[in-house]
């Protein structure tokens, strides 16, 4: 009889159960097509997880198909709707025209377990972030960023790219190292006064950690920690995205104590030395947000945005000279009857190199290294096109649609140059190219990135001609779709012209 009431109640237990599933299913239904009534139209969400098995299925696909709901949409990452911006008119009329409206930055799970809601990039818009802006862009300049003197660094650097470049010469040989380390000694030369040389074996590791990180955090891990944040709590693959973190941090913590050690106030050599003197002077303020934990998030902030952007796109910039063999012709031609084979370019040489100047450009537009922008948050109550959008909503600029549009671009779906000139064979930049944002969070680092950019890769193309393996097939043009979409691991052949 025990063993019978025991069946029944297991039973009961397995009914109430299937039935309490069944009601949340439902419930859950119910409150995403009420939220659809007044949002943005979009794909249809499943249940708590919203449209995420769709774009993890196939990221870059599921972003370009965003524009067929108009030029707002809504997806949902989860149970939260997002709205993706998906005109360079509407992205302007809300992050440039309602600027302070559209600025927060959402909790990210992932993203804030790593820096603890530290920083500059992930922080919300607020005292904070306003503060660490602002003394990091302050600080920068006084670095030299926008000047010659920084200018002179990345033409020194660029010898060395060069040489490492041509070490393999003739061989396959896979680019990545060297870019990135040329790329990383930039702003290594601003954050930490000093560069590396491209064979140390423990900065070699810490921009390793670095790629994997930004891969991982956009990867299937990442989504699933950010539904399930509590997974924090359990060992899986998502401890190593933590760990990494950990591991850059303490690069930093290190950099930071040798710093303080050999600080002379009179003379602060770089931002280390800034910030440290920062924490001082502000003291006794009660609202300075200068503390250590600050210090070495905002760093590592500099760090990697300051590396994997440009370096990425140089590395897909490769591949399209491979690719398209015309275009490195043209623009080696070019750069070799305005410069010749010995001068260095300078950024004052752009305007006399506009063909080299666009595909420089065109790395960028159809690299499209981020392709739905960092998101944003509504910091109030706002309107936008006619739609109540609450306080906290997450906002993406769909800068796919956005680089592609082809109402603005005169070669949208294919890699060309021409792009970025007009009638007369003279450089000119269409409204429609915004890789580094607008509006208040746009990008701090872009005049950098533009110098890097520019310099090394006119250099790659006066002294290097770059080809594909034969046999080799191209990579995966989707790339990998992190936080950054960066192209798989490749070998290209380097042949120096002097040779």
């Amino acid at each position: 009889m025990w063993a019978t009431l025991m069946k029944l109640d297991l039973a009961s237990a397995g009914l109430a159960l299937f039935l309490g599933l069944i009601i949340l299913v439902l419930f859950e239904i119910f409150r995403i097509n009420s939220s659809r009534g007044r949002t943005p139209p979009g794909p249809r969400p499943l249940p708590f997880v919203g449209s995420l098995p769709q774009f993890l299925k196939n990221p870059l696909e599921f972003v370009r198909s965003m524009p067929q709901y108009g030029e707002m949409s809504t997806l949902y990452l989860g149970r939260k709707p997002t709205i993706m911006l998906n005109t360079i008119q509407v992205t302007k009329e809300a992050l440039v025209q309602n600027g302070s409206s559209f600025s927060g930055r959402p909790p990210i799970p992932l993203l804030n377990w790593i820096t603890s809601g530290y920083g500059i990039i992930i922080v919300t818009f607020g005292h904070t972030w306003r503060q660490q802006r602002r003394f990091a862009l302050h600080t920068l300049r006084n670095f030299g960023l926008g000047k010659k003197s920084l200018e002179e660094r990345v033409t020194e650097e660029s010898s060395y790219l060069l040489s490492e470049m041509l070490k393999s010469e003739g061989k396959p040989s896979d680019p990545q190292h060297a870019i990135h380390n040329a790329v990383s000694n930039i702003i290594c030369s601003i954050v930490l006064g000093d560069r590396f040389d491209y064979d140390n074996e423990d900065f070699g590791y810490l921009l390793e950690i670095v790629k994997e990180s930004v891969n991982s955090a956009g990867s299937l891990v990442g989504q699933v920690f950010n539904l399930f944040p509590i997974i924090k709590h359990f060992p899986g693959p998502h401890q190593k995205i933590y760990q990494n973190g950990e591991k850059v941090k303490n690069f930093f913590r290190k950099a930071i104590k040798a710093h303080r050690e050999t600080l002379d106030p009179d003379s602060p050599r770089d931002y280390i030395d800034a910030y440290l003197l920062e924490i001082e002077k502000q003291k006794s303020n009660e609202d300075s947000t200068f503390h250590e934990d600050n210090m070495i998030q905002s760093t590592a902030d500099l760090f990697m945005a300051g590396t994997d952007t440009t370096s990425t796109t140089i590395r897909w910039g490769l591949i399209y000279l491979a690719q398209y063999p015309n275009v490195q012709e043209r623009c080696h031609e070019e750069i070799v009857r305005v410069l010749g084979y010995d001068r260095f370019p300078s950024m004052d040489d752009r305007d006399k190199l506009p063909y080299t100047n666009a595909t420089v450009h065109e790395f960028q537009r159809f690299g499209n290294i981020v392709p739905t922008n960092l998101m944003h948050e509504t910091t109030q109550a706002t309107k936008l096109r006619g739609y109540d959008i609450p306080k906290g909503t997450q906002i993406l600029t769909n800068l796919t649609a956005i680089l592609s549009d082809k109402e603005h671009w005169k070669y949208p779906d294919t890699f060309n140059p021409d792009n970025f000139l007009d009638d007369n064979g003279q450089f000119l930049k269409p409204e429609s190219f915004l890789p580094f944002s607008l509006g208040p969070r746009t990008c701090p680092g872009e005049t950098l990135a533009k110098m890097e950019l520019f310099v090394f890769i006119t250099c790659l193309l006066q002294r290097i001609r770059f080809s594909w393996p034969p046999g080799v097939p191209w990579p995966d043009m989707n790339g990998i779709f992190g936080l950054v979409r960066s192209p798989d691991s490749y070998d290209i052949i380097c042949q120096s012209r002097a040779s």
